[in-house]
Parts: C-alpha cells; sequence; structure tokens
C-alpha cells in the first residue's frame, strides 16, 4: 500500500464524519418534516448538506440548531451499535491476521464491560459467554454476529434477521482505493 497509513485512517475517520453529518441531518429534517404544522414544512437552516468541504466536520450545534437536546435512547443506542458492528463484519477480511483477529474479540469484549447501557452490557456478556466470538473469517464472524444480534432480538420480543442474507443487507462499503479495508496492525505506532 503506498499510502501512508496514518492517511488511510484520517481519510476514514473522514468517511465516518460524512456518514454521521448526513444521517443526522436526514433525521433532524424528518423529525421536523412533521412538525407542529404537519405540513412537512423543514427548517432551511437545519438541513446539513452532503458534500465534500475543506473540513467535513461541522459543528454539532449547526446540526442540531432549533431542536431541543435529549439524551439517546436505549433503542438508538442499540441500533447504531449494531449498524456499527455489522459493518465492522462485512468489511472484516476473508483472511484475517492474527492481530485483526485479536483486535475484534477485545472490542467485543470491552463492549460488554464498557457499554453505556448497564443491563444491556451484563446481557451481552451471558450472550458471549454461551456464544464466543467467532473471527476465523468474514464469513465466520458476519454469521456469528447475526447469530448473536438475534440472540438479542429474541430476547427483547423483535424478529429474527435470516442470517443467510446478511452480506445482502450489510455488503461491503463501496470505498475508492480499498480506503475502508481494516488495515488491523498497529506496530507502525509501537507500544502504547
Amino acid at each position: 500500500m503506498s499510502e501512508n497509513p496514518v492517511q488511510a485512517l484520517f481519510h476514514n475517520f473522514e468517511q465516518v464524519a460524512n456518514f454521521v453529518q448526513h444521517h443526522v441531518s436526514n433525521f433532524i429534517g424528518n423529525l421536523q418534516s412533521s412538525g407542529p404544522s404537519g405540513k412537512g414544512s423543514v427548517n432551511a437552516s437545519i438541513k446539513v448538506p452532503f458534500a465534500k468541504t475543506k473540513s467535513s466536520v461541522q459543528p454539532i450545534d449547526a446540526v442540531l440548531k432549533g431542536k431541543p437536546s435529549s439524551p439517546v435512547t436505549k433503542e438508538e443506542l442499540g441500533r447504531s451499535t449494531w449498524t456499527f458492528l455489522h459493518t465492522l463484519a462485512a468489511q472484516y477480511p476473508d483472511n484475517p491476521t492474527r492481530q485483526q483477529k485479536k483486535d475484534v474479540k477485545e472490542l467485543v469484549q470491552i463492549l460488554s464491560r464498557m457499554y453505556p447501557c448497564m443491563e444491556c452490557a451484563d446481557h451481552f456478556k451471558e450472550v458471549l459467554r454461551s456464544n464466543p466470538v467467532q473471527v476465523g473469517s468474514h464469513a465466520e464472524f458476519s454469521q456469528w454476529l447475526c447469530h448473536v444480534h438475534n440472540v438479542v432480538n429474541r430476547s427483547i420480543g423483535k424478529p429474527v434477521f435470516p442470517c443467510e442474507r446478511v452480506d445482502a443487507r450489510w455488503g461491503k462499503l463501496e470505498c475508492e482505493q480499498k480506503a475502508c479495508e481494516i488495515i488491523g496492525s498497529t506496530s507502525i505506532f509501537g507500544k502504547i
């Protein structure tokens, strides 16, 4: 790879920031469009364009202007977390390195300890005890994650997802020059 790994990391952060900015803008626009009049009037100052700018990260108050702030709900947090994990699994390589396997296992364990919803974290720990993380390949990790997500969905009365369709639902991101592939090694940074 001719590109500096740190540049690739910053490029990925920029893409994530654009993604979040776009979806927050759409979410806020949808909330505002069903406002008090019910006629779909959207305050134009709320919309944040999904465009490439010199600095793609906008101040959060520009995105939330005019909207009362409220804490994220448990459901929103769960949906966002599952979206992140399934997207990660979709990018996970067919032949991961030892470091990539270790990193994913650590990430899942950290989530089970640090998740902001303690009830959810405790339940996830139980699920992990019965379903240890499987990270041998893209297919194995994606299928394991789908299975675990379905275990959680069953426990909260939600429908399960057919795991044979996981790649169709959570396919690889479309990134230029393979910029969103998982690099999986921190050896250039040394021991921290």
